[in-house]
C-alpha cells in the first residue's frame, strides 16, 4: 500500500472520529443547555402562576428576567423542549432552531402570555465550543493537504528511479527543495551520474576487449590454413573455435548487465521458431514441437530467443535419446530431454562456468545467460525431473 493511501486512510479515520466526537459533544451540550433553560424558566412560570392576578408584579417578573411580551406567534420550525398541561392552563417552552432564544407560551384560563427570552450566555458558550470543533476539523484538513503537498514529489522520485532501474541511465530527478526530499533527489542525481559514467566506461572497455580478443583469433584462424598437418590443423581449429565461442558468450553475458530491453508483443510459436533459427541443426528429426495452447508474450524477442536457444542446445547436447520435446502450453514453454537427472541443485548450474560433465563441449555459460535474460524480463526459470525426462521451463508471469 502506498504512503498516500495510508495517509488518506488515517485522515479519513481521524476525520470521522473528530466529527463523531464533535456531534457527541454538541448533543450533550444541547441537552445540558435545554435542561438548564427549562429549570430556569419553570421557576419563572411558577412565579407567574402564583401571581396571575397581580398584573404589576407579572410585568416586574418580565422585566427582571428580560422577557419580551409578544402579541402574536405561530409555531413553525421551533423545537418543543417542554410541554405541560394543568387543570386550568397549559405551558409550552419552544426553542428556535439555530438561535439562542426561547419562546414561552403560557395559557391560564382566559389569560395568554407569549414571551421571548433574551439570548442565553450558556448557548453562546455552546456555539463557541462548536466553532472550536469545526476549527479543529478544518485544521486537520489543512494538515492533510499540506502533507500531500510535501509527499507529492515522491511520485516523481519513484517514477524516475524506476526509469533508471529499467536502463534509462540519463534519468535525473528535477526537484528543487531544501528539505530531506530535496537532499534525496540530489543524492540520487549524483549517484546516477556516477553510475552512468562508470557504465559507459565499462561498455567502452568491453568493446575494446572484444575487439582485441577477436583480432588475434581471426589471425590465428587464417594462419591455420597454411598448416599441412591435418590433425594439427583440426586441433588448432577446435582451440580457436572454442576461444571465439568463449569470447562471444562472455561478451554476451556482460552485455546483459548493460543493455536496455526492447519489448514487443509476439506469440510463443514465433519465439520457438526464432530460437530454432539460431541453431545449427544437422537433423531436424531430433526436435519435436508440441503447441498445445499458443499465447502472447511481451518481451525482447532477440534476447528471449537466445535464452530458449540455449535451453534447446543444452537439451540436444545432454540427451541420451531423441527427439527432445519443445512444449508450448498456457503461459509457459518447456524443453524436455531424456537423460539422467542433474546431480546437483539446479541453482549450481545457473552460475557461470558450471557444467554437469567436464568432458562435454562448452564452458558452462549457457544456463547463466538464460537465467540473466529470464530475470531481466521478470519471468521464471524452473527445473524438474519426471519420467526420466529433464524439464526446463520458462514461465511467463506476464504472458497473456
Amino acid at each position: 500500500m502506498s504512503i498516500l493511501k495510508k495517509i488518506s486512510i488515517l485522515f479519513v479515520l481521524s476525520f470521522i472520529l473528530m466529527i463523531t466526537i464533535g456531534s457527541w459533544i454538541d448533543n450533550i451540550n444541547s441537552k445540558r443547555m435545554d435542561n438548564l433553560v427549562k429549570e430556569k424558566y419553570l421557576k419563572v412560570i411558577e412565579d407567574i402562576f402564583r401571581n396571575i392576578e397581580n398584573k404589576n408584579y407579572i410585568n416586574t417578573i418580565f422585566q427582571r428576567n428580560q422577557l419580551e411580551l409578544l402579541k402574536d406567534f405561530k409555531i413553525s420550525n421551533e423545537e418543543i423542549i417542554y410541554e405541560q398541561n394543568y387543570t386550568f392552563g397549559h405551558i409550552l417552552i419552544l426553542k428556535k432552531t439555530f438561535d439562542d432564544e426561547f419562546i414561552i407560551k403560557i395559557n391560564y384560563l382566559d389569560e395568554e402570555y407569549i414571551l421571548k427570552t433574551a439570548d442565553e450566555e450558556n448557548l453562546n458558550d455552546k456555539t463557541i465550543l462548536n466553532l472550536l470543533v469545526f476549527l479543529d476539523i478544518f485544521t486537520l484538513l489543512l494538515i492533510f493537504l499540506y502533507i500531500l503537498k510535501l509527499l507529492s514529489p515522491l511520485k516523481t522520485i519513484t517514477k524516475d528511479i524506476k526509469n533508471f532501474a529499467s536502463g534509462d541511465l540519463s534519468t535525473r530527478i528535477d526537484i528543487n527543495s531544501n528539505d530531506e526530499i530535496g537532499t534525496l533527489a540530489n543524492s540520487f542525481n549524483n549517484m546516477a551520474s556516477s553510475l552512468e559514467n562508470s557504465i559507459k566506461t565499462r561498455e567502452e572497455l568491453l568493446r575494446d576487449i572484444g575487439h582485441e580478443l577477436r583480432t588475434p583469433i581471426a589471425k590465428g584462424k587464417f594462419a591455420i590454413e597454411k598448416i599441412d598437418d591435418f590433425s594439427q590443423k583440426e586441433l588448432l581449429k577446435k582451440i580457436f573455435s572454442d576461444l571465439e565461442t568463449l569470447t562471444n558468450e562472455l561478451i554476451e553475458l556482460e552485455k546483459l548487465n548493460l543493455t536496455k530491453l526492447n519489448p514487443t508483443t509476439f506469440s510463443a510459436e514465433t519465439l520457438v521458431l526464432e530460437s530454432l533459427g539460431k541453431l545449427y541443426l544437422d537433423d531436424e528429426s531430433k526436435i519435436q514441437i508440441e503447441i498445445n495452447e499458443d499465447f502472447k508474450i511481451n518481451a525482447d524477442l532477440y534476447y528471449l530467443s537466445i535464452a530458449l536457444k540455449n535451453l534447446i542446445d543444452n537439451a540436444l547436447k545432454y540427451a541420451t535419446s531423441f527427439p527432445i520435446i519443445i512444449k508450448v502450453d498456457k503461459n509457459e514453454i518447456c524443453v524436455l530431454n531424456k537423460g539422467k537427472s542433474l546431480s546437483k541443485e539446479f541453482e549450481y548450474y545457473l552460475k557461470p562456468f558450471t557444467q554437469e560433465l567436464s568432458q562435454r563441449d562448452g564452458f558452462g555459460l549457457g544456463l547463466s545467460i538464460v537465467k540473466k535474460i529470464v530475470d531481466k524480463h521478470h519471468f521464471q526459470l524452473l527445473y524438474s525431473y519426471e519420467n526420466e525426462f529433464n524439464i526446463f521451463k520458462i514461465h511467463f508471469t506476464n504472458g497473456k
